[in-house]
């Protein structure tokens, strides 16, 4: 770079609080294992420093801030359909969004406890932030609040640079990423009971018009519609009516033959065109889980989840998951339910997995899953991000995010919008948005999707009648 590109370069860094990002940076450094948070926030420096000194025209939304700070005045949540929205509101003109799991409708209460932490702040110091209301959150569903903030924090500071919030993450390594279908979300009018069913959904399911090129389904105790198809398939007690997946205990004869069966059903309509993940628990004694791995290792199935811990229990169980998987070739998963990098440190160190899956929307951001997933890649573990109930703003969090994972990422869960009329509201997304298995990162500023005001307004509440105002 010439020398007065350089200077200028330097001039723009003082101007817009740059100075102080790099500052941010060396300071998280010293906070955090490795200093990546740090890390991030000097990508988002580098990359306007990068875009000012190509002298690049700038976009509306930097052109309007010029050289004023950008502050929230605002937090708001309302239940759109059924997913919390966050909107982080700005006295620049810009608004930033983000969602919890549809699972969560309950979740307002708990988003708006942050307001107070946010007012006054610098959107696009999201590292520094963090900091602040991070430490407040906890396993699944107590961290979503805190995640749904950080994405529509990095929604406002990519509007406010002007770049996609990839290039604020390190820049990509892919130029499309892979979803993996669910049969949930797929389809979701079908509970597989038996062999029989397990073969119609799966070819449901490779009909998808996504085009899939991994697909997976619920067995074993995340199933109870299949556990209780027989009589007598574990030695235990069936919940009812309370949380989700209480099952749990040692599988009769009849009923292990049951679950291997349905697997074999599956595996034989896909054939090897198309990768099959079983979720599975929790619920699963270690003896087996070690036992089902086996037997379904002549099927090369992609992983085997939350065999022993995962949804909703609030810790991992890193010891026994390593029994596990250090007693099969079938590669062994978990992660969806636990909040920050800290509580993934066991797993990944004593490598007691094979794969993990944070959900961006539980584990505390965007953010925080690049560094986990980075840590993971360094002990030989790979990543398949949660989403299923993600909605279509976690949806295009995905996709920047999955353009800047390292190479053990493997694809993430693919999300609707549910109900159908979230496509209607939202403007942005490509059409189709999965083609032949990938979507393309797009490039468009922030998350690159935004609310179509005048349709959203008629699915609000009454209570949320000024979500947008």
């Amino acid at each position: 770079m010439k020398t007065d590109g350089v200077a200028a370069a330097l001039e723009f860094l003082r101007e817009s609080d740059g100075i102080e990002i790099l500052q941010e940076s060396r300071q998280m450094g010293e906070l955090t294992r490795r200093g990546f948070v740090g890390s991030l926030s000097g990508a988002a420096a580098a990359a306007v420093f990068s875009r000012q000194a190509e002298a690049s025209p700038m976009t509306p939304a930097t052109r309007q801030m010029g050289n004023t700070p950008i502050k929230i005045t605002d937090l708001k949540c309302a239940i759109i359909g059924r997913n919390p929205t966050v909107r982080i509101v700005t006295d620049q003109g810009i608004s930033g969004y983000g969602q919890a799991e549809s699972a969560k409708p309950y979740l307002k209460p708990m988003v708006l406890f942050y307001k107070p932490y946010l007012l006054g702040e610098d959107p696009t110091n999201v590292a520094s932030i963090m900091l602040k209301i991070r430490r407040m959150g906890a396993f699944k569903p107590w961290g979503a609040a805190v995640s749904a903030i950080e994405i529509a924090l990095w929604d406002v500071a990519g509007q406010a640079a002007g770049l996609p919030v990839y290039k604020l993450l390190g820049g990509k390594i892919r130029d499309r990423v892979r979803p993996y279908g669910n049969s949930e979300n797929i389809a979701p009018h079908l509970t597989p009971r038996t062999p029989q069913d397990y073969a119609e959904l799966t070819s449901k399911m490779k009909e998808a018009k996504e085009g899939f090129t991994l697909f997976k389904q619920p067995v074993g105790f995340h199933n109870t519609a299949m556990l209780t198809a027989i009589p007598d398939a574990w030695y235990g007690k069936e919940w009812k009516g309370g949380p989700p997946y209480m099952d749990r205990g040692l599988l009769t004869e009849r009923g292990f033959d049951h679950v291997v069966a349905c697997v074999e059903a599956s595996k034989k309509v896909l054939g090897d065109d198309i990768g099959l993940a079983l979720d599975c628990g929790p619920g699963w004694t270690v003896k087996d889980a070690i036992r089902f791995a086996r037997a379904v290792e002549p099927l090369h199935i992609t992983w085997l989840e939350d065999l022993i811990t995962g949804d909703y229990t609030p810790y991992p169980n890193a010891q026994v998951f390593k029994q596990v998987t250090d007693s099969t070739s079938t590669p062994i998963h978990t992660g969806e339910e636990i909040y920050l990098r800290e509580n993934f440190k066991d797993l990944i160190e004593t490598q007691a997995v094979n794969v993990i899956g944070p959900d961006p929307e539980d584990v505390g951001g965007i953010a925080e899953l690049k560094w986990i997933a980075e840590y993971a890649n360094l002990h030989g573990i790979l990543v398949a991000p949660h989403g299923i109930f993600d909605g279509l703003f976690g949806l295009a969090a995905q996709v920047h995010m999955g353009a800047t994972l390292p190479q053990n990422y493997i694809a993430f869960e693919y999300s609707k919008g549910d109900p159908e009329w979230w496509y209607d509201i939202v403007d942005g997304l490509p059409d189709p948005i999965v083609k032949n298995g990938f979507i393309e990162v797009w490039d468009k500023p922030g998350l690159g999707i935004a609310f179509n005001v005048r349709a959203a307004k008629a699915h609000l509440a009454d209570e949320d009648r000024d979500f947008f105002d």
